[in-house]
């Protein structure tokens, strides 16, 4: 019995355990372990076999933020696999993806921004770089958290023009929201 198949019957396992349990606590359980295995890229394969990208673009809509969190943390593992960023691109999921901006859970909205950013092509580049994802980006770039500043820092000076980045920031200013009161610069 091969290593590989070992893994596929180890993972097929931790799908059925999610597929099958009802404990909330058993579901974050499973589902950080897939989450933590798809950050491997050994293990793309097998997952794809799982489907287990379809799994975790449906915890996205879930009620359970930890589900949300570690649904993103997986989704954003896999973008950097092409087939599985095809597939997900395929699915439809940059909405949701994008809706994972708003979390208040500081690993989603971290999860969210890096997988827009490796989720972006010429064909979804529009999408991620639309007017409220940019607006959304420059409010972060003006965050205290310094993991959320730096990671918009980065999504504005390579994913967007330097037009759409002024456009946000004279909405950002018309609209008069205050800039938070940073405590160390």
């Amino acid at each position: 019995v091969s290593a590989h198949s070992d893994r596929f019957q180890y993972l097929q396992a931790l799908v059925t355990e999610f597929q099958d349990t009802d404990s909330a606590e058993a579901k974050e359980q499973v589902l950080a372990n897939l989450a933590n295995f798809s950050y491997d890229p050994r293990n793309l394969s097998e997952l794809r076999r799982l489907q287990v990208a379809d799994l975790f673009l449906d915890m996205l809509t879930e009620d359970n933020e930890t589900l949300v969190e570690f649904g993103m943390g997986g989704l954003c593992n896999l973008c950097l696999d092409k087939v599985s960023k095809s597939h997900i691109l395929a699915s439809g999921a940059l909405n949701l993806v994008i809706n994972c901006l708003s979390s208040h859970r500081e690993e989603t909205v971290l999860s969210a921004v890096t997988a827009l950013m490796y989720l972006s092509c010429a064909a979804s580049h529009a999408d991620i770089t639309s007017a409220p994802v940019v607006e959304c980006m420059v409010r972060f770039s003006l965050s205290n958290n310094r993991r959320l500043r730096n990671l918009a820092t980065i999504f504005l000076e390579d994913y967007c023009s330097e037009q759409q980045v002024r456009e946000a920031q004279d909405l950002h200013t018309a609209l008069g929201i205050p800039l938070p009161h940073s405590t160390h610069t």
